[in-house]
């Protein structure tokens, strides 16, 4: 009769995870279809990737997995060319979709920061592997976004996230000096 109690007890345990397990799933689904984007590149606001960002800090100490962001800038884009705005448009969306390629699909976070301006959090991944996507980012974007009299001058910074032994600053803290480090290295 024992077993029986067992199995029992199994069973529930299974459809206990389950039911997580389709919780989660339908929590992403919101957040996909709820996370407010940039009307004309379709990537994360900067607010919420703050949020996001503050997010993977935490789960960083938690776990103790690094995480790396990359940064991406089109220095002085709008002063250089002049440009119609659809033009304009046109030319970040095909930078965006240079990008877009590179990383990770549910796991890589991308969001516009700013007009020229582009975030892409890489959770577990080390220095080297975001350096090495940051690279191929800036030679995708250089070949592929060409017209006459177009100048695209690209910076890339790369920052990585290890959890300190002790929890001492706050999240925001640690996300902005993150960013702060990533948008040095990118020379701006």
């Amino acid at each position: 009769m024992w077993y029986f109690t067992w199995i029992l007890g199994l069973l529930l345990a299974c459809s206990l995870g389950i039911i997580n397990v389709l919780r989660l799933e339908a929590q992403e689904t919101w957040d996909k279809e709820h996370i407010p984007l940039d009307p004309l590149t379709q990537l994360m606001t900067k607010d919420t990737m703050l949020g996001r960002l503050m997010e993977k800090v935490e789960n960083s100490k938690r776990n103790g997995f690094p995480f790396s962001i990359l940064f991406i800038s089109l220095k002085d884009f709008k002063t250089r060319n002049n440009l119609p705005a659809s033009e304009m448009d046109a030319i970040l969306r095909n930078v965006v979709d240079c990008f877009k390629q590179d990383i990770r699909a549910g796991v890589d976070i991308a969001a516009r920061m700013d007009e020229q301006d582009f975030l892409i959090a890489m959770p577990g991944s080390p220095l080297k592997k975001a350096e090495e996507i940051a690279a191929q980012i800036k030679n995708e974007i250089s070949e592929r976004v060409k017209a006459p009299g177009l100048v695209v001058k690209i910076a890339t910074g790369v920052a990585e996230y290890s959890a300190p032994p002790e929890e001492s600053a706050a999240a925001t803290n640690e996300v902005d000096e993150l960013i702060r480090v990533a948008t040095v290295k990118s020379g701006l």
